[in-house]
């Protein structure tokens, strides 16, 4: 048969916060009247030792119901819930043990550990004092005297952490309630009142951990869900601000606050996630009258008000409304300047409206904040390839196009600046001199753009028309001056008959 204490030793190797597990002294009690309860008794401390905690239990819930009275039936199942750490289910059979047998002391020091991790600080004194009245071992004598100095120190503690909170000194009763709540771990009042004083010192992150602790402490605590679900929301976490709040109407579906802020954060969830359906399927107008709405519905949560004009910002560049997105964008990172989406969606309207150098500011930012980036990288390499491109020739702004132009529209501007340039407009030689010139640039603009492989070159920063630019490669230019144009008529109607001479 395997001893209890070997039993003791292997629980408390596995689960070191089981304080007193077994008193030795009733080790040889019979605890059952009959033969089925006795080897229930004795498989549950078998399944024990080997650590079978869910079969052990089992055995001894048997012991239990087949004989109430056996308070050493409640004083094992009570062990074997603490190893699984359900401590809430432990409390009433030692309860149960001490009621059974008062002079019990291993159950009645178990007892007073509990109530005093659980914050219950009188009634863990009174167990200890109890304990220290009665016949203890001298291991339990100094456990006792020990927890009953500590339980002292925490009820002075807690009287100045009360003081400090209402004389709304958050700081200090966050720190004495730190050190209330290592000992009384289990504690839903210090948690509540230390995540109130992280609200109103702004540290949000400690403030939901305590209550999520709060939640799990306190079975039927609405107040720790809906004041979960009100940080989140107002951290502009809609999605987990609508499970908090989902959870405070389980456990009361006719909760007042919990059912008004449910409304209001199921609405905005449901028109945020309209308008991502939207930006996934490129209805980018669609997009942005649903975040329009999304600002509407909450315009009080910075948050949500800054997040709608990013995501307006992204579709309007996705849009390529170039003009429309600028001043969207800029708005977004006058709060928030380090942005880095907003920074490439910006960049991007940018280069859409020819304004390189600002693509270039907002692309070399932006790598700041993401080093590595491929998608920063490569649009920085645009911009200033498009920037010293501007800086030369830009075919498409001598022929007043935007760069998306098809090549009816390039042709027909072509055409149009053609005749207005034409050399045989003007009559004064300086006038004509410059019309020359004009009249050439305007027909390469033509010849570069209406051919895809050489607009293609000079989308990524090349000039085909430049001997420079090609570096050796084939490329296309004309050659001899204006008088290339000889006989050539734009319009198709017909030759054009004069000379230049460009000596």
């Amino acid at each position: 048969m395997v001893s209890i204490d070997h039993v003791a030793q292997k629980i408390l190797t596995y689960f070191p916060y089981v304080l007193v597990l077994v008193d030795m002294r009733f080790e040889g009690v019979k605890c059952g009247k009959d033969g089925s309860v006795d080897n229930h008794m004795e498989m549950g401390k078998k399944l024990l030792a080997a650590g079978q905690l869910a079969d052990a239990l089992s055995h001894f819930h048997a012991v239990v119901d087949g004989d109430p009275k056996n308070y050493m039936a409640y004083y094992r199942r009570a062990t074997v819930f603490l190893a699984m750490g359900k401590s809430k289910s432990a409390l009433p059979d030692l309860s149960r043990v001490i009621e059974l047998k008062p002079d019990f002391t291993s159950a009645r020091l178990q007892r007073g550990n509990l109530l005093l991790k659980q914050g219950k600080l009188d009634e863990a004194e009174s167990d200890f004092k109890k304990v220290l009245k009665s016949n203890p071992t001298d291991k339990e004598e100094k456990e006792a005297q020990s927890q009953l100095t500590k339980s002292d120190e925490i009820q002075r503690l807690v009287a100045q952490s009360r003081r400090s909170f209402d004389n709304k000194d958050y700081v200090t009763a966050a720190a004495q309630l730190d050190t209330i709540i290592e000992t009384c771990i289990w504690d839903v009042t210090s948690r509540e009142m230390r995540a109130e004083c992280f609200i109103q010192m702004g540290e949000m992150g400690k403030a939901i951990s305590d209550l999520k602790a709060a939640s799990k402490l306190k079975s039927d605590n609405t107040q720790a869900f809906y004041k979960l679900s009100t940080i989140y929301y107002n951290l502009g976490d809609h999605e987990m601000s609508l499970n908090e709040v989902r959870e405070c109407l389980k456990l009361d579906p006719d909760h007042k606050q919990c059912y008004s802020h449910y409304k209001q954060v199921k609405k905005l969830n449901k028109q945020i996630q309209a308008a991502e359906e939207f930006i996934q399927e490129q209805r980018y107008e669609d997009a942005v009258s649903k975040y329009e709405a999304v600002m509407e519905t909450e315009p009080n949560v910075h948050y949500f008000l800054l997040r709608a004009k990013e995501r307006i910002c992204h579709a309007l560049t996705q849009a390529q409304q170039a003009s429309r997105a600028i001043p969207v964008c800029s708005e977004v990172l006058q709060s928030s300047p380090s942005n880095v989406d907003v920074l490439k969606d910006r960049a991007e309207a940018y280069l859409q409206d020819e304004q390189y150098e600002e693509a270039v500011r907002d692309y070399e930012t932006a790598a700041k904040h993401s080093e590595g980036d491929r998608q920063i990288k490569e649009g920085l390499e645009r911009a200033q390839r498009l920037l010293k491109q501007s800086q030369k020739r830009d075919y498409y702004k001598i022929l007043g196009v935007k760069r998306t132009a098809q090549k009816k529209e390039i042709i027909r501007a072509y055409r149009k600046l053609a005749q207005q340039w034409h050399p045989d407009n003007f009559q004064d030689p300086e006038e004509k001199k410059k019309a020359e010139k004009k009249f050439i640039d305007i027909a390469q603009a033509k010849e570069v753009l209406t051919d895809p492989e050489m607009r293609t070159k000079f989308d990524h920063g090349e000039d085909p028309m430049d001997p420079e630019s090609q570096q050796g490669h084939h490329h296309h230019h004309f050659h001899g001056g204006f008088h290339g144009f000889q006989g050539f008529n734009p319009f198709g109607s017909g030759p054009f008959n004069f000379k230049f001479n460009f000596n």
